[in-house]
């Protein structure tokens, strides 16, 4: 186990931020409407069961998982909340699935028929969700067999639809023409569905999907990766709190001079007289290869752009223009905080906040603040 002492860098996650940013969103639904948490991914890299409790405490009263070895785990820690399963193979985890008390979400006929029959076998109507695809080309039911689901609504029989959902595609791109189509079509399969259905809940909006207005909203908002602080608003002033703090430790400081070279492959040439620091983060830790000679970190306020290449365990700063006080072997630079978000080192990196979250590594010491109700 790792300690702040023994670790390359500390991980500190601010539940009191998760909660804040899901009341937040529960709060911009329309009227009558709810707001589930998408805490898939182990919560978007944060730690899925110590976010599904926060958020529980919270009020938050419905979880989304990817997997069932997700739902198992978060239901270790919370007990009320109901806990869905986005991509669960059902056929043969049938009895895992009702075991942990895990709603599975149903893609296919095939889905609904082996979901069906096992809750027809045992007699028991254990609630799932049908998922429609209106865009996506991923999971849920394709244009042809909603349209026989349509046309054949007894495939349901034997078991309570807990919620009719879809995904959209674009909702961070709000003048896509696709979200309008989706929406339409969304609307025509509920619209069809509904008697088949009787009090099943209506889900469409992800996090960008809750800007986009109220006709998205439906029932129950399916927010994820703003819950835990990347701008679901791009282009606009993020209205999310930050729930991470990322500290690497400096192991040595150097001085350098022109001709050197750091790093592998000697990809940055030393243009002047300066300092190197070297901490003890690394793409084993999930900071990207794509930010070598493009990222940075602060020490306090000042910027200290990533020199050389990334390797596996180390990155080097050059650490001129920082205090020598400050920019000394065991001191701390923030790799992920106020100053440099992950929306920041995503854009240097070149790709997008979810993976920034979800490539928080293992070796880091994580520490967890706040998160009661």
């Amino acid at each position: 186990m790792t300690t702040a002492e023994t670790a390359g860098a500390v991980l500190t996650v601010d539940l009191d931020a998760v909660q804040a940013n899901w009341r937040l969103l529960a709060n911009k639904m329309r009227k009558g409407s709810a707001c589930a948490a998408v805490i898939k991914a182990d919560g978007y890299g944060l730690g899925g069961p110590k976010v599904g409790a926060a958020l529980a405490a919270a009020g938050c009263d419905t979880l989304f998982v990817a997997h069932i070895s997700e739902g198992i785990a978060v239901r270790a820690v919370v007990a009320d909340a109901s806990v869905h399963v986005l991509g669960a193979p059902i056929a043969g985890n049938e009895s895992v699935l009702t075991e942990h008390r895990l709603t599975p979400v149903l893609n296919s006929l095939g889905d609904i028929e082996a979901w069906a029959k096992f809750c027809r076998r045992t007699g028991n109507a254990f609630p799932a969700d049908v998922h429609i695809d209106t865009g996506m080309r991923r999971l849920g039911l394709p244009p042809d067999e909603l349209r026989t689901l349509i046309a054949e609504p007894y495939r349901l029989a034997g078991f309570r639809v807990d919620c009719l959902m879809s995904h959209l595609a674009c909702s961070d791109e709000p003048a896509h023409p696709l979200n309008g189509e989706q929406l339409r079509l969304f609307k025509d399969a509920v619209a069809a569905l509904r008697p088949a259905m009787p009090g099943a809940r209506v889900s469409f909006a992800n996090s960008s999907g809750m800007f986009l207005g109220l006709d998205y909203h439906f029932d129950l908002g399916r927010p994820g990766v703003a819950i835990y602080g990347v701008n679901p608003t791009p282009g606009h002033p993020n209205p999310m709190r930050q729930t991470v703090h990322l500290q690497g430790k400096i192991l040595q400081v150097r001085d350098v001079d022109t001709p050197q070279t750091v790093g592998y492959g000697a990809t940055h040439r030393v243009t002047g007289r300066g300092r190197v620091a070297t901490v003890a983060v690394g793409y084993a830790d999930g900071y990207l290869r794509s930010l070598s000679n493009r990222g940075g970190c602060f020490i306090g306020d000042v910027a200290v752009p990533l020199v050389g290449r990334v390797s596996m365990d180390l990155i080097t700063l050059d650490v001129s223009a920082a205090p020598a006080e400050r920019a000394r072997a065991g001191a701390l630079v923030d790799i992920i905080g106020p100053r440099n978000t992950p929306d920041d080192v995503a854009a240097a990196a070149g790709t997008i906040g979810y993976e920034i979250l979800t490539s928080l590594g293992r070796r880091y010491h994580r520490v967890y603040t706040g998160g009661r109700a």
